[in-house]
């Protein structure tokens, strides 16, 4: 079981910037994909950006062209840098990692802990 430890949350003013890290304790190349997921109270756990092994990414709507996922060379650390943040990306953001393809169709996997973005208007 991978470890995961998400830093870099914060509070920021709506148009500010902010990137997330999430280190895991085992190189990330062994896993299918590594994912940004989300959680706002009192709603669900939604896909932000997600990165497979072979450096395909993806995007949720609401987060295409101010989100960018990313990770390190040493194949340790993912990234999400996060742009043009609005009031309602307020959440708790958790890095995921999906072991297999199978965990593709929604919040499989393992999780970290999470860490609070709060962007004030």
């Amino acid at each position: 079981q991978v470890q995961l430890v998400e830093s870099g949350g914060g509070l920021v003013q709506a148009g500010g910037s902010l990137r997330l890290s999430c280190a895991a304790s085992k190189s990330i190349f062994t896993f299918y994909a590594m994912a940004w997921y989300r959680q706002a109270p009192g709603k669900q756990r939604e896909l932000v950006a997600v990165i497979t092994s072979t450096d395909s990414a993806a995007y949720a709507d609401f987060v295409k062209g101010r989100f960018v996922i990313s990770r390190d060379n040493a194949g340790s650390t993912v990234y999400l840098q996060m742009n043009s943040l609005k009031p309602e990306d307020t959440a708790v953001y958790y890095c995921n990692a999906k072991y297999s393809s199978v965990h593709m169709g929604g919040p499989f996997g393992s999780f970290g802990q999470g860490t609070q973005v709060t962007v004030s208007s």
